[in-house]
């Protein structure tokens, strides 16, 4: 059996899939197995990677198609099928470092007699430079949250979680024509579990793309208002926060509200009142910035 389920949702991103594919027969180890989720493709993705499986011999490759519904989803699809020990999403515009899987191993001894429910590492831009700040020296282990709660570790990282936590805390809600919800959020809801080890190894080199979710924030608000009512929820009950990041939360919560129509009910679903009701002036008005800003 493998150790690891490497998972790579994809849209119309068959170029790019060729890449990953390339990235993975580079491994200097092949414990693992590859599970690709279509999103609803429409540029013959599939023809591709069926091409793949009938010759692939040195891992084995996975493929489901399914009605596109944004990353997320994804996540929500393929979680049930995955029966390995550790699983890592590897999108379809990373690229993985030909020890990343050894890398992985590296570190399962210790994360499988632990507590901790995954493991978390650096990425790199394409000039080699880190994402983010690294992880402080003397520090093995953190909740999600504290990464920049606690610690200001900004930037993107990579995870690698214990399969089984992934199921305890999938799937995510999913809101009617809704595709822009962070799958991060399962991620905070497995910090109920324990902490993540941390490493500054470097698990990915990370090839941001027009039009994917780094460059597309603001749209995101916009069309996908009821996801963020939700993820803001979450955010303002982590552990230890500031009152100035709670009423952050709650501004961008009562936005999301105002921009799902749904505004008379946020207040009531709040899990922080009386900060709604302090934010929900500067959350009207934020909606309002929302809506000109996509207009413009």
């Amino acid at each position: 059996m493998e150790l690891i389920t490497v998972f790579t949702p994809t849209y119309n991103r068959k170029e790019l899939l060729k890449r990953c594919y390339q990235c993975l027969i580079d491994q200097t180890s092949y414990n693992f197995k590859w599970l690709i989720i279509d999103d609803g493709s429409t540029d013959n993705t599939g023809d591709e990677v069926k091409k793949w499986i009938e010759s692939e011999t040195r891992f084995k490759i996975d493929y489901v198609y399914k009605e596109n519904g944004g990353l997320y989803t994804t996540y929500n699809t393929a979680i049930p099928l995955m029966d390995t020990e550790l699983c890592i999403c590897y999108e379809s515009d990373d690229i993985f470092p030909s020890d990343g899987i050894a890398i992985i191993e590296k570190h399962w001894p210790e994360l499988r007699d632990s507590n901790c429910v995954g493991l978390m590492t650096m990425c790199k831009d394409m000039d080699g430079k880190y994402v983010g700040k690294k992880f402080p020296d003397g520090v093995k282990s953190m909740y999600l949250y504290e990464r920049f709660l606690r610690y200001d570790c900004d930037g993107d990282k990579m995870y690698v979680y214990k399969t089984e936590i992934f199921k305890k805390v999938a799937p995510m809600p999913e809101f009617q024509g809704e595709k822009n919800f962070n799958p991060l959020y399962l991620m905070y809801k497995a910090d109920a579990y324990g902490e993540l080890m941390v490493s500054n190894d470097v698990l990915c080199i990370c090839d941001y793309q027009p039009g994917g979710m780094t460059d597309t924030v603001i749209w995101q608000y916009y069309n996908s208002p009821n996801s963020f009512a939700e993820w803001r929820k979450q955010h303002m009950m982590f552990p230890n926060a500031s009152r100035k990041y709670i009423f952050k939360e709650n501004i961008h919560y009562v936005s999301s509200c105002c921009l799902a129509g749904r505004l008379g009910e946020a207040i009531k679903e709040s899990p922080m009142k009386a900060y709604t009701v302090l934010a929900f002036i500067p959350g009207i008005f934020l909606a309002q910035y929302i809506k000109w800003k996509n207009k413009k």
